[in-house]
């Protein structure tokens, strides 16, 4: 069943229902029509949007109260003919965002939330923020046209953070790393080019590539990153000039590439004359216990094969939307070029606010706070689940980042069990959305979109008996 036909199917019965009275619960709907989780969240946001339900976090689902007749619907069949002009015709896009919006689902208020790609609110600086925005909101000329690069001290701080003699001259302020990366793809790369990509990797990249009319390119990753054999071997054999990787933290993997690996890839690069795309999406996400990190592949990259993108967001709000963009040389003035086509510039109370942010005694308590708090997250999720569901612990959980990447049986389906453990009341993100070609038998769980530590407790106990039911 598509998302249209349980959109259409739910809003047939809800307007059974009388105004006010409360619609079967996400797991009972999925168990109801045999669908995803995903699918139904998607089916409830399209009724509430409609007006046909509304969303009570904490309560469920209800049928919403009459409206007036709404106008008569226009006929768009004549859109399905436009949209499909460029179809056959190479370079064709896919504008495929599932897993993108899979992975920005909102969870239903009664499960445990294991999808979300942010911290819990709890987690996050909320009370420096709101001080950050306000004393933005007085800086002299706040509401006014920032430089198309960005605010230059923001940027200085940048280069500072960044390290290895990076100037703020070669930073560009974007609205957060899924722009950047949007940028860099189209910048780095022409429509219908290969880029390889880290397999299993970041879904949200697969998305930005196949958009930008691009043909995505899986390099194996193991435990230690990307197999530099095999990366070598896709350039030579793809002819591709471009290479994305997350060298910290793997998203969803966790791994961090260690030395001898990371001057490979720079030298499978520099052969093929290919930029590294390095998003070092996890550095500030990194945990109590993960000792000295490794400095970015930028850092070391007097040459400009690397391009870097960090991001703000993950750290302190999902509505921060401050990153950034590092690159030398004529890669630069392309990126700024795209840049500023696509959007301009990023709106300058957000950069004045994110400045005073990251410049504030507020910011470094707050990432040791984040620091600790993720640690004990991940060790008690991975003490519950070593109870409660052992075959799913990984070997080695990550320290950084707020995600494991958990094995499956060989036999058993991710999203069977994530159907499972919606129906035991656990959101999780099955494999296949992180893979460009044959799926490995994994789920993505993260434990800081939780509410509490009981929360994941919890979640941990629903797991193993969402196995149980499967077997």
């Amino acid at each position: 069943m598509s998302v249209q036909e349980l959109t259409d199917a739910l809003r047939a019965t809800v307007l059974r229902y009388s105004p006010g009275e409360r619609i079967p619960s996400s797991r009972e709907l999925v168990e109801r029509y045999r669908v995803s989780p995903v699918s139904v969240a998607r089916a409830i946001r399209e009724l509430v949007a409609e007006g046909v339900v509304v969303s009570r976090p904490g309560a469920g689902v209800f049928r919403a109260e009459p409206r007036p007749a709404p106008v008569a619907q226009g006929d768009f069949s004549w859109q399905e003919v436009a949209l499909s002009a460029e179809a056959g015709a190479p370079p064709a896009r896919v504008v495929d965002a599932s897993g993108v919006l899979a992975a920005l689902a909102m969870a239903p208020p009664e499960v445990v939330d294991l999808n979300s790609g942010y911290p819990h609110a709890s987690l996050l600086p909320e009370r420096a923020l709101a001080a950050a925005l306000a004393r933005a909101g007085r800086r002299p000329g706040a509401w006014g046209r920032p430089p198309l690069e960005g605010l230059p001290e923001l940027r200085g701080w940048f280069a500072r953070e960044l390290g290895g003699g990076v100037t703020a001259a070669e930073v560009l302020v974007t609205a957060g790393g899924q722009s950047a990366l949007t940028c860099a793809l189209r910048s780095l790369a022409p429509p219908g080019a290969p880029v390889l990509v880290e397999s299993p990797t970041y879904p949200g990249l697969l998305a930005i590539a196949r958009a930008a009319g691009l043909r995505p390119v899986p390099v194996p990753v193991d435990a230690d990153g990307v197999i530099p054999e095999r990366l070598a071997e896709a350039f030579a054999v793809s002819g591709a000039r471009l290479f994305v990787c997350q060298p910290l933290f793997q998203n969803p993997t966790g791994a961090v590439l260690p030395v001898e690996r990371r001057r490979a890839v720079l030298a499978a690069a520099k052969r093929a004359g290919a930029f590294v795309v390095e998003d070092d999406f996890a550095r500030l996400l990194a945990h109590a216990d993960a000792g000295e990190l490794p400095p970015p592949l930028a850092a070391d990259d007097p040459d400009g094969t690397v391009v870097h993108v960090r991001s703000l967001t993950k750290a302190a709000s999902p509505s921060l939307r401050v990153g950034a963009l590092v690159a030398r040389g004529p890669a630069l003035a392309r990126l700024r070029s795209v840049q500023a086509v696509d959007s301009f510039f990023v709106p300058r109370p957000l950069q004045e606010a994110a400045l005073e942010l990251v410049t504030s005694p507020d910011w470094p308590r707050h990432l040791r706070t984040l620091a600790k708090e993720l640690a004990e997250r991940r060790r008690l999720f991975t003490s519950a689940l070593a109870r409660h569901a052992p075959t799913l612990l990984p070997p080695a959980p990550p320290r950084g980042g707020f995600h494991l990447w958990l094995p499956l049986p060989a036999h058993l389906d991710p999203t069977a069990l994530a159907t499972a453990a919606l129906r035991h009341g656990v959101v999780l993100s099955p494999g296949p959305h992180y893979f460009t070609a044959e799926p490995a038998p994994r789920v993505r769980a993260g434990f800081a979109a939780a509410e509490t530590h009981t929360q994941l407790t919890t979640a941990a106990r629903h797991l193993g008996a969402a196995l149980e039911s499967l077997s």
